[in-house]
Parts: structure tokens; C-alpha cells; sequence
């Protein structure tokens, strides 16, 4: 029976899932650089590169293979303000929800850190820091002082790379990993493992390499912009095997359907 266009498109729907890592060569190596400064004394870290490069799906991993086995917590959605941020660390620290009329000042946070210097190692994973405004991160740098408390941030490097030029970035991060674009060898075997990982060996047998180059030539092997340009060739298959499947082709990935999703999502200009 043939394996269905629906369930390829959905494969490539860009969303956050563990199930998804793929550990290409490149990120593997970041990957284990992290892991290994999980239980090295490095107070903050830096991981940066382009948006869809997987540096939130990499967090994402460290948090689930290693929360029950490390005081590790994940921020994943930016935090807009100060306080809502120290509400989130009284969580990480307490486990308990802080009253809604709570406070606590910044100082106590710090002297907490400094008395569980040697008895608490936290790990904090948060992602878009590059969001945080200096004041936030300034502090963030100084929790990590206390020696009890670890800091990974996850940020983007923009095209002019001003990121780095940020003295926060510069200066005060210990440790800095950056995760690139896939090459065509590598977006291949993301590729193929994505749909792999849900069973469609036929349809991942589709691909060849002169499609594997139009999909690099079109993404630069960015994950996200490949996950674009595929969801929407399946797309486009499932909208010819439901409304005109006399004119979908079995056995192979045609590169008319790639054009196609690639005029649609703007990798091609007409």
C-alpha cells in the first residue's frame, strides 16, 4: 500500500519535538561540547547560530535526556520582564509557585546562590536570549557568579553577527558553541531520517540526488527552510493524489513538485 503524502508533509511541520533530533555530525559534536560542560565549572555558555539551525530543539534535547538526573529547567519562551523572570528562578529553586503578591529582590537571589555554592549545581537552559534586554543578562551574569548556578543561553547570530559584538556576549561568556548549517551530506540524512522516524521508508527512498541538490541549492541546509520547502511539496502531492491522481507520479520525487513548492514558498523567483 502506498505510504501516505499527508503523513510525509506532516513530518516536516516545523514545530519543537525530542522525537525529531536527528544527531547530524556537526551537532552531535556541539551536542556532547554541552553535555560534557553540564559538569564542568563553566558558568555560562553560549550557543549561536542562524534561526533553524536546531539550537532550540538542542536544548530541548539536553532538558529531557538529563532532567532526571540533574537539577536541569528549561526556559523556552522569552521573558518579557524582570519580575516574571525571578517568579520562573523561585520555581526552579523552590519548586513551589511564588503567591501572586510575592517578592523577593535580586540580592537574596544572589546570596541564595552563593550559600548553595558548592551544595546546588542548577542548570538553567534559556532559549532567544539575544531577546533579554542587557540590564536582565547583566544579573543573569552575576547568578552565574555565585558559583551554584549555570547558565546556557541559546541565541540567534544575526547576518551582520552583531550578537557577538555585544559585551555580555564578548566578554562574559565562558564558553561559546556555535551550530551551522547542515551540508548536502548531512541535509540528506536529515532528511531521510525524518521520514524515516515515522515509518515512510518509501517515500524517503523517493529522493535522489539530483533532488537532494535542488533542496540544498534552495535551503543552504537550513533545517527550517528544508522542513518549508517539503512540507510543501507534499503538499502539493497530497492536493494532486486527492483531486487529480492520475497525474501523481509513484516511485519518485518529481523535481516539477519541488519547483512548484519552491515558486510557492519564495526560493523561486517567477
Amino acid at each position: 500500500m502506498m505510504q501516505s503524502f499527508t503523513d510525509a508533509k506532516n513530518a516536516f511541520i516545523d514545530e519543537v519535538r525530542v522525537d525529531d533530533y536527528i544527531g547530524l555530525e556537526g551537532s552531535r559534536l556541539v551536542y556532547e561540547k554541552l553535555i560534557n560542560s553540564l559538569d564542568r565549572d563553566i558558568k555560562m555558555i553560549l550557543l549561536y547560530g542562524e534561526p533553524g539551525t536546531g539550537k532550540t530543539l538542542m536544548l530541548n534535547r539536553i532538558y529531557h535526556n538529563f532532567r532526571h538526573q540533574k537539577d536541569i529547567h528549561f526556559i523556552d519562551t522569552p521573558i518579557g520582564t524582570k519580575k516574571e523572570f525571578y517568579r520562573r528562578l523561585f520555581q526552579i529553586i523552590t519548586g513551589q509557585m511564588m503567591p501572586v503578591d510575592g517578592h523577593i529582590s535580586f540580592d537574596t537571589y544572589v546570596e541564595y546562590g552563593k550559600k548553595m555554592n558548592g551544595k546546588r549545581n542548577i542548570i538553567v537552559l534559556l532559549d532567544e536570549a539575544q531577546i533579554y534586554p542587557d540590564e536582565m543578562l547583566e544579573e543573569i551574569r552575576m547568578l552565574s557568579d555565585t558559583g551554584s548556578m549555570k547558565f546556557i543561553l541559546s541565541a540567534h547570530m544575526t547576518e551582520d553577527g552583531d550578537l557577538l559584538a555585544k559585551s555580555h556576549f564578548q566578554s562574559r561568556i565562558w564558553e561559546k558553541l556555535e551550530l551551522k548549517n547542515a551540508d548536502i551530506s548531512e541535509l540528506k540524512t536529515y532528511v531521510y531520517k525524518r521520514l524515516l522516524n515515522r515509518g515512510l521508508v518509501d517515500i524517503a527512498n523517493q529522493f535522489a540526488d539530483r533532488q537532494y541538490k535542488f533542496i540544498f541549492k534552495c535551503t543552504k541546509g537550513n533545517f527550517r527552510e528544508c522542513n518549508k520547502l517539503l512540507y510543501s511539496a507534499f503538499e502539493i502531492y497530497e492536493y494532486y493524489e486527492s483531486n487529480k491522481p492520475d497525474k501523481v507520479e509513484y516511485g519518485k520525487i518529481p523535481m516539477k513538485i519541488l519547483e512548484m513548492a519552491a515558486i510557492k514558498t519564495g526560493f523561486i523567483d517567477v
